[in-house]
């Protein structure tokens, strides 16, 4: 039991380390953003009235979104520059510059964002993912919290809290805010896995093959989510559809390490890692 969980527990870390788990599928880019109809739709009202720093937010969100950063950041930088009191230009622009790699001028925006306005509670989650990335669970979690007072209703803030307290082994406090994330986003695919790495961590492998059941079923294209799924049917003793699942996982990431191990160790004759009793 103790070699079997120390396994599983090594290869939970590697799924949810893979993406850093912060984020829901809607904040990722999305190309038809940037499309030319839709800049170009942007740019006639920028055209309108060049005065207007909200104009340029839009913009700049839409180059986000479709992945242009270097556009989006001359767009924030135009709009912060006509009114400096733009607090949700700095908090869009913190989220490209993170985007970009660029850890310390994201956490600037993310800061004058709260200064200008302590109540914007998309800053805190901003913010706090950035202190949960450089493992400052204390200070991250401080900012999740501040960002559920101010709106009890953020599913993101629930998520990345749950994220942190699974982080510090806090499984039941992690499963508790998935599924406050869950109740108020059930069509986000990211706070199913992450409560369902919180139950495999709880040896619950029935309710952890159903949350990630979930995930695939809301996100096909998830190789986390294959490869979550069949450490929980491996753990299941369902060893045939445990490399079913490793293999859907491989064939979407064939780079990705756990899939093509959990291949191998699942395959007919095979040796395994983990075995049915736990």
């Amino acid at each position: 039991m103790v070699a079997a969980t120390g396994v599983l527990t090594a290869l939970m870390l590697s799924a949810c380390s893979t993406s850093g788990g912060s984020t829901f599928r809607g904040t990722e880019a999305d190309r038809s953003a940037g499309s030319d109809v839709n800049i170009s739709s942007l740019t006639a009202v920028i055209e309108g009235n060049p005065s207007d720093a909200n104009a340029y937010n839009v913009r700049g969100t839409a180059y986000g979104q479709s992945g242009d950063f270097n556009r989006a950041i001359e767009d924030f930088d135009r709009a912060i520059q006509i009114n400096p009191s733009l607090y949700q230009a700095y908090a869009n622009r913190a989220l490209v510059y993170r985007r970009m790699g660029q850890a310390e001028k994201a956490l600037a925006d993310y800061n004058s964002a709260i200064q200008i306005n302590p109540g914007y509670g998309v800053a805190y989650v901003g913010r706090g993912n950035m202190y949960r990335l450089r493992q400052q669970y204390d200070v991250a979690l401080a900012d999740f919290n501040q960002a559920i007072a101010i709106d009890s209703n953020n599913p993101r803030a629930y998520h990345n809290r749950g994220l942190v307290n699974q982080a510090k082994g806090l499984h039941e406090l992690a499963i508790a805010d998935f599924s406050k994330a869950i109740s108020l986003a059930p069509e986000a695919a990211e706070p199913f896995n992450g409560r369902g790495l919180s139950y495999l961590a709880l040896a619950d492998y029935k309710a952890a093959l159903d949350d990630f059941n979930e995930v695939v079923k809301h996100d096909k294209t998830s190789y986390e989510g294959w490869t979550n799924q069949a450490l929980a049917l491996e753990k299941l003793g369902d060893r045939e559809r445990a490399f079913a699942a490793f293999a859907r996982a491989a064939s979407l990431n064939p780079n990705y390490g756990p899939a093509s191990t959990g291949m191998r160790r699942t395959a007919a004759g095979g040796g395994s890692a983990l075995n049915a009793s736990g």
